[in-house]
């Protein structure tokens, strides 16, 4: 059975075919710049990367391109092949614990909570949209972002807020990269052969959240409301004192979405050194930079704080922190550094292991601390992908 992962970003659609239940990738695409003039999309398919510049002016062009390139590189024959679709779906608020076949009332939800995610959202319905006018006869799902958090305790989602914020408004926690979460755990339930395990989570990208999982379950989250929360990420700015935002309007004149778009897109490591790619910064800090070396110091200060916090919410019992997506699937001397950082905890890094682990490298996963390590910390690449098929592949059995 054919099956295909969808996530439509505000003007990007990336997309990935697999055989189920074997879980092989057949074909994958990115579709970028979508509405803009120099849009184009890139193929990769049996090892070969092909990339097309092509006008792609909305999301249902981007989807009509991608299904002739499936038939076209004869990953599939006939459409009809494809018997579902998993799309990524941000938020899910409250509402949703759980993947679901998207029906009348599911798509009337997401589109309510676009409040919630209002950059990323519009994007996600425009996929959607075109990918049931494309393929009508399959199922399409939606997996949420948040659904994973679902399990957090009052306690630990609540803000000290006036209560008619959160009964009226929503305003909470919620959490996100769930998908990554969950399929971590899976993951090292496998690994150590442990169904309630206690882990802490660490998904560094370009986005960063940590998750502190208690018995399987996420148990709290450092992302919140929006994305915008918890860690110092690429271009986001993480937790600061929101005071700092009317300041900014009454001293600079700057209206509030230039300071939300502020914080989103120009802060961050961008808005400590200028560049929001941790190779970039690496690179920057070997040449002597110190504003690199300011936000790389910065990045990982907060990391360790989460890490650390996590520890003592899980009560010291931790099966293993474990690093993942591309800052910390890649990026040794961070890691080095995050470590490092943790040696108050009697973690300690084994330098040589640490070394030859990356996913471009020969070795892409394993245990980078040393054998007396208070806590062992994996090294895990992650594959939100693959959660999203097989939560898909359910709802087609």
């Amino acid at each position: 059975m054919k099956v295909l992962c969808v996530n439509a970003g505000s003007s990007s659609l990336k997309f990935q075919l697999y055989e189920m239940p074997a879980e092989i990738s057949i074909i994958s695409g990115y579709v970028e710049k979508i509405g803009a003039k120099d849009s184009f999309y890139t193929i990769k398919h049996e090892g070969k990367k092909t990339e097309v510049e092509k006008p792609i002016k909305d999301h249902t062009d981007a989807v009509k391109i991608m299904l002739e390139e499936l038939v076209n590189y004869g990953a599939v024959k006939d459409l009809a092949e494809i018997r579902g679709v998993g799309h990524r779906v941000v938020h899910g608020g409250e509402k949703y614990a759980n993947s679901v076949i998207i029906n009348d009332e599911v798509m009337k939800d997401i589109k309510e909570f676009t409040k919630f995610a209002p950059l990323h959202h519009p994007g996600n319905i425009a996929g959607i949209k075109a990918m049931q006018k494309a393929l009508p006869d399959a199922i399409q799902v939606a997996v949420f972002d948040t659904a994973f958090h679902q399990t957090i305790p009052k306690v630990q989602y609540m803000y000290p807020v006036p209560m008619e914020w959160y009964e009226k408004y929503g305003v909470r926690k919620y959490g996100f990269h769930g998908t990554s979460h969950k399929y971590i755990t899976e993951i090292m339930q496998q690994k150590l052969g442990k169904e309630n395990i206690n882990l802490i989570v660490c998904h560094v990208g370009s986005g960063a959240s940590i998750t502190a999982v208690k018995d399987g379950k996420s148990y709290d989250t450092t992302m919140g409301l929006t994305p915008l929360d918890g860690l110092m990420m690429g271009t986001r700015s993480g937790s600061i004192d929101p005071s700092i935002i009317k300041y900014m309007v009454d001293e600079s004149g700057m209206k509030y979405d230039e300071i939300d778009n502020a914080l989103n897109k120009k802060s961050g490591l961008l808005g400590i050194c200028g560049a929001n790619d941790n190779r970039d910064v690496e690179k920057a800090i070997r040449e002597g930079n110190e504003d690199a070396r300011l936000a790389l110091d910065m990045y990982v200060d907060r990391i360790v704080r989460y890490i650390a916090e996590y520890y003592l919410e899980l009560g010291g019992d931790v099966d293993a922190i474990v690093f993942t997506a591309g800052v910390l699937e890649n990026g040794a001397e961070t890691r080095e550094s995050i470590i490092e950082g943790l040696s108050p905890l009697g973690i300690k890094i084994n330098y040589e292991v640490n070394n030859a682990i990356a996913s471009f490298k020969e070795i892409t996963s394993g245990i980078i601390t040393a054998e007396d390590s208070t806590v062992p910390v994996y090294v895990e690449p992650t594959n939100e992908e693959v959660m999203i098929i097989r939560d898909t592949y359910k709802f087609c059995e």
